[in-house]
């Protein structure tokens, strides 16, 4: 059985933290406004008294070659995302995936609190015992004392800069690793 790479959106795929108006190499702009994203910005210009203003769709950065590159790595691809299902129908078509499968989180977000990433429990809990990478602009070494302590199987949580999202240097840790499991 593969392990699974759990990834993440906004950070690994969407180097959102990147300079204001300049892309890193390799990656177009989208525009999106996915039915979520909609909901919240609806609510938002309620709020500011502006029902009627149009929704402005969210700015995206996306690499076309990351889905090439990560449906090449020895994983089973899971999104790991707040954008759930709505990666698999906004994101995989520019990338060039398949729908994946996703983690549906729960509403609201538990707080497990100590520095712990509200994901990461409830990334454990999913996992059940399974081999698993994440990569996740979020991760702290709080979060792998949390996996190492409360997962039974191999877990590697990876880091991604938000300013410069997946790298080919990510990509050989996790080739790397995953050579590594034992067969």
């Amino acid at each position: 059985m593969l392990p699974v790479l759990l990834v993440d959106v906004d950070g690994p795929l969407n180097p959102y933290a990147a300079k204001p108006y300049r892309r890193p190499e390799g990656y177009g702009t989208h525009r999106l406004l996915t039915p979520r994203w909609e909901a919240a910005e609806r609510r938002r210009l309620t709020a500011e008294g502006l029902p009627n203003k149009p929704a402005k769709p969210l700015r995206v950065w996306l690499n076309p070659g990351h889905g090439a590159a990560l449906a090449a790595l020895p994983f089973e691809l899971v999104w790991a995302t707040t954008w759930e299902e709505e990666a698999n129908d906004f994101v995989a078509p520019v990338l060039g995936l398949p729908a994946l499968p996703f983690i549906r989180w729960p509403s609201p977000r538990p707080e497990p609190g100590s520095g712990v990433f509200w994901k990461t429990p409830e990334i454990v809990a999913w996992a059940k015992g399974r081999a698993f990478a994440w990569v996740d602009d979020e991760i702290t070494d709080v979060d792998r004392a949390w996996v190492a302590e409360h997962h039974g199987g191999p877990a590697l949580l990876h880091r991604v800069d938000p300013r410069r999202g997946l790298t080919a240097d990510d990509f050989g840790v996790l080739e790397r690793w995953a050579a590594a499991l034992p067969r």
